[in-house]
């Protein structure tokens, strides 16, 4: 179960920073990019690459991270003078060109030359030899520090609607709406911080190299938080909002808007060139199947379940996507007398309904703001 658990929370916080991206580019900036799994792509594949020719892991993300940003610059340059729809296209073609190129050439594996068919194994994961009992120890505690700043930044989260409530008469009832739903979240992912948490220390003390990888992931993810939250609050952080709404406005009052949608799309290719990371080292060997459009897609689907334009929303929209995932592989077999195949097919089903009756009764998602709803633009 523990390592169970690991395995969860890894996958989570990988697609959750992966989502990250994608929420600043179209939550935010409102830029619709249907291929963000190329930025996974180039940003996981030079990481190893790179990683197999003993630069430091380090600077092997780093760099995936630039070259994923790099194809969000020249994707950003070709698309973004046109209309909305031209980017759509591009994007998905983009990410289905980045697999198939890297399918059928060779790859620098080391030293040697590889067909891409064949895949990457054997590079090297970070924390993956057994350190001694004193660095175990300090993981031990960096953990229990990022628990308890979660634990306090969720207080935090709820707390301010419930002060705001209690004192803007005029919004009382939409503000304590906003309490109870925080609330129910809160306390939701508060209970999986815990069990995380939990897992985390028993993995690092018997050591597991995929909790170290988690503890790297999670310190990571909640970094690209911290930062992002910023940033969106920031004065431009409302230009990307401005832009979203009505990129006429910014335009008038003198902005830049071509600059500001071409670095929502760079930064946000660059996270996600993290998270292909992340994902590779998970997986400890890749291939360009891995690398399916279908994960734009269950993106998109985190991030319009948890709320565009609200990065609390997006980790949620993860943890909800995977803990439907994992439910649904353990529970459905027991109740749905279908073979594999077709219980696959109805599990896609069940979320198809899902997302329906969701769009129906809240379609700016569970943290999302009706007003910045940007889905009926």
């Amino acid at each position: 179960m523990v390592e169970y658990l690991i395995f969860l929370a890894i996958s989570t916080a990988t697609f959750a920073l992966f989502a990250l991206g994608l929420n600043l580019q179209w939550g935010f900036t409102g830029l619709i990019n249907f291929g963000h799994i190329a930025f996974m792509t180039l940003g996981a594949y030079t990481t190893v690459l790179l990683s197999l020719k003993s630069v430091p892991l380090l600077i092997s993300v780093l760099a995936g991270a630039i070259v994923a940003a790099l194809l969000g610059l020249i994707i950003g340059f070709a698309t973004l003078r046109l209309r909305e729809d031209y980017l759509a296209i591009v994007t998905i073609g983009t990410g289905e060109l980045i697999r198939l190129v890297v399918n059928n050439q060779e790859l620098p594996v080391g030293d040697t030359w590889i067909s891409g068919a064949f895949g990457v194994q054997s590079y090297p994961i970070p924390l993956s030899t057994e350190p001694n009992l004193f660095f175990r120890l300090v993981m031990i505690g960096l953990l229990t520090l990022l628990a308890a700043v979660t634990f306090f930044t969720l207080w935090r989260w709820i707390r301010i609607t419930q002060i705001s409530r209690t004192t803007d008469l005029d919004k009382k009832i939409t503000s304590k709406e906003e309490f109870a739903s925080r609330l129910g979240v809160g306390i939701v992912l508060g209970i999986l911080a815990a069990a995380i948490y939990i897992s985390g220390v028993i993995g690092l003390y018997d050591y597991n190299p995929k909790a170290g990888l988690m503890l790297v992931l999670l310190l990571i993810l909640a970094f690209v938080f911290w930062r992002l939250e910023i940033l969106v609050r920031s004065p431009w952080g409302r230009i990307l909002k401005a832009i979203r709404e009505d990129e006429e406005i910014p335009k008038a009052l003198g902005k830049n808007v071509f600059w500001y949608k071409l670095q929502s799309l760079i930064l946000g290719g660059a996270i996600a060139g993290i998270a292909g990371a992340f994902f590779a080292w998970q997986l400890g060997a890749i291939y360009p199947d891995n690398f399916q459009p279908q994960l734009t897609f269950d993106t998109w689907i985190m991030v319009i379940v948890g709320g565009s334009g609200n990065n609390v929303g997006t980790i949620l929209g993860a943890v909800i996507f995977f803990a439907y995932d994992a439910l649904t592989r353990e529970v459905l077999p027991r109740i749905v007398p279908l073979d594999e195949a077709r219980l696959g097919a109805f599990r896609i089903m069940v979320i198809g309904l899902i997302l329906m009756v969701l769009m129906i009764w809240r379609p700016q998602g569970i943290l999302g703001k009706k007003e910045e709803l940007t889905l009926g633009k």
